[in-house]
């Protein structure tokens, strides 16, 4: 069976720089739309996706584009929500084909975020 294991903390405060720097063309280049819809601009629920979508990436053993030339790409990697409010992954494009490549088939996200930091827990399993 194989396993793999990603984690992010990130600091709240980094990501409302970010945006208040950056605005629309810094969200739109690292989340999906339908993450933008679900995260109305709320700061914490966006900095707790940006960490697992950096989980993901270490999970997977590659890191993100911008800093690897092996990483995946940022919305390669969405977190969603189902009808309750648990968090879900959905991987596309390099992530997808990185994830089939090492046998993980099977995703698990934990978030948390508090007043000051966000943090995210991905773990893979697969055959």
């Amino acid at each position: 069976m194989n396993l793999s294991v990603g984690v992010d903390l990130i600091e709240l405060s980094r990501i409302r720089e970010a945006v208040a720097r950056h605005g629309d063309r810094l969200l739109t280049r690292i989340f999906t739309p339908e993450e933008l819809a679900y995260c109305q601009n709320r700061v914490p629920e966006l900095a707790v996706r940006f960490a697992a979508k950096e989980a993901v990436s270490k999970a997977l053993g590659v890191g993100l584009k911008p800093i690897s030339s092996h990483g995946i790409g940022w919305q390669e990697v969405e977190v969603l929500a189902d009808d309750r409010g648990k968090p879900l992954l959905r991987l596309s494009g390099r992530a997808q084909e990185l994830a089939e490549e090492q046998g993980l088939g099977q995703w698990a996200v934990s978030l948390s975020h508090g007043r000051e930091y966000a943090v995210a827990l991905v773990v893979a399993t697969g055959q």
